[in-house]
């Protein structure tokens, strides 16, 4: 087992546990270096094996002799070769969009929900990894009391790092909760969430494992639905992913952009992923996992800064499923600019991280996945990024085009490229800005519109977000950029969160 020094689930009580050292500490070695000992190639420590840093010099090397002794061809070649990438990844984004549209969430409703026997129902342990966050502590432990689960067969376990007084202090000044128990996490690298998840573990009791970010709102009846949706499933299905929204959809422009870019992403491209049995690259918050599941395959690579990401490609890779639920958890969206980009560049750099992880033998991957897979699977991880860093270029080329329409640029787009680049540039773009006016119109946030009409700009941001993501891909793999919250200027949350049809239910 992965997850448990002594044994998988834990059998004696937290307390207990934690006052012994050695389990500690074996529970530590677990968290940083389980996964990298019981599946090297799983594992995200080595960020590029030496077959990729090859064939990655040896493509740079080239491209540079190329670049020297025929810059304009090469220029067009590279060109060409974007093109067809942003071709193939609208189309496939679109269907993906269609699907999730047509096929929707998971709904399970509160009565069926209710009507599961309290006996019948699984155990349950939340983790809850925080770190510099005591102003949050309070709303937690309102939200996880919120829950409707019998409080016999729940377990939420407050993951905090064992030098972040603040917290600690914030979490014991609320007294002693009869389900929430606050686990001090050992100082030690990588200073990951998916490290003190796995700490985590060492002491987790539950059937079945979920995760909230100290922020989350989750629907008080998520658990059930989620036990109701795993009782309905096939054998294979070993994991549940809640939608998240946010309550400060309104704070500024980019809340909004962030709100409409969360309600495409789980409101109708995970379902369509998910519909069309593809690998579901997981959000980083309210995903539900069978125990037996974690166990099995290694739980979380705390070298990965986008760890549920690469979870949900093992689960795959495994040949397991995972369904998307139409519930939703409330969070706070970024309000700050240089915070979002903090977010997102370690967004990016962890897709391209996870592609690279699971493309060290695209063989293996091809046969376990099967071709349609694989190609989604790159398109997603590897294509986000990639194409959110090139945007940046083709924009100067477009304004560079537009100044003067140089004969230099123009020499770019030979034949059926100039073509290609058009249908990208003005069906593209205007299909991106279609589905974030369907995606609010799904969500029922009217207010949002005017702000999907000019997303282009919210583009530009993502692109700044993915040059730095891949910058820091090269330099610092593993490190983990802390997302900062609180900064909201919210002091009510909106009424649509609590819509009972899904909308935000109590939600790249």
């Amino acid at each position: 087992m992965i997850s448990h020094p002594a044994g998988s689930p834990a059998t004696r009580p937290v307390a207990e546990l934690m006052a012994n050292d050695d389990y500690c500490q074996a529970a530590l070695v677990e968290a940083v270096d389980g996964l990298r000992t019981r599946f090297p190639d799983a594992s995200a420590a080595v960020a590029f094996t030496r077959p990729q840093k090859t064939i990655g010099f040896a493509v740079a090397a080239v491209a540079a002799v190329a670049a020297v002794l025929w810059p304009l061809p090469t220029a067009a070649t590279v060109v060409s070769l974007m093109t067809v990438v942003y071709i193939l990844a609208m189309t496939d984004r679109l269907l993906l969009f269609r699907r999730g549209l047509v096929n929707g969430a998971i709904a399970v409703t509160d009565e069926r929900a209710r009507a599961i026997d309290d006996d019948a129902l699984p155990t349950y342990t939340v983790l809850v990894p925080a770190y510099g966050e005591p102003e949050v502590i309070g709303d937690l432990i309102a939200h996880m009391r919120a829950l409707e689960y019998p409080q016999e067969k729940i377990q939420v376990l407050l993951l905090l790092e064992a030098d972040d007084t603040p917290t600690i202090e914030a979490a014991r000044s609320m007294g002693e909760d009869p389900i929430v128990t606050v686990v001090l996490v050992p100082p030690a690298e990588p200073r990951t969430k998916p490290k003190a998840c796995n700490y985590g573990m060492a002491f987790a009791t539950g059937e079945i494992i979920t995760i909230y970010d100290a922020e989350d709102e989750p629907d008080p009846l998520q658990l059930r639905r989620v036990a109701a949706a795993f009782e309905d499933a096939d054998d294979d299905v070993v994991c549940v992913q809640g939608k998240l929204s946010f309550h400060n959809a309104t704070d500024n422009l980019l809340t909004r952009w962030f709100t409409a870019d969360y309600g495409i992403w789980f409101g109708t491209l995970l379902p369509g992923i998910m519909a069309s049995r593809s690998p579901i690259p997981l959000g980083g918050t309210s995903n539900h996992f069978r125990r037996t599941l974690l166990d099995e395959i290694g739980a979380w690579d705390p070298h990965n800064v986008t760890e549920d990401a690469d979870l949900g490609i093992r689960i795959a890779a495994r040949g397991y499923r995972t369904e998307v639920i139409d519930s939703v958890t409330i969070e706070e969206a970024n309000v700050d600019g240089i915070n979002w980009i903090r977010q997102r560049s370690r967004w990016y750099k962890g897709y391209m991280q996870t592609w690279l992880v699971h493309m060290r033998h695209p063989l293996q991957l091809w046969r376990t996945l099967g071709a349609v897979q694989v190609y989604r699977f790159t398109m997603l991880l590897a294509g986000t990024p990639l194409i959110a860093c090139v945007n940046m270029a083709f924009w100067l080329i477009l304004v560079i085009w537009i100044s003067g329409e140089p004969t230099a640029i123009a020499a770019l787009f030979p034949g059926p490229v100039y073509y290609l680049a058009l249908i990208s540039l003005v069906i593209g773009n205007s299909a991106m800005i279609y589905m974030n006016i369907v995606a609010i119109r799904e969500e029922r946030r009217p207010e949002l519109f005017w702000s999907a009409l000019i997303v282009p700009f919210y583009w530009v941001l993502m692109s700044i977000a993915a040059i730095k993501g891949m910058w820091q891909l090269i330099t610092s793999p593993s490190y983990w950029e802390k997302t900062v919250h609180g900064l909201t200027s919210s002091s009510t949350k909106n009424d649509e969160a609590a819509d009972p049809d899904g909308a935000a239910s109590a939600a790249p």
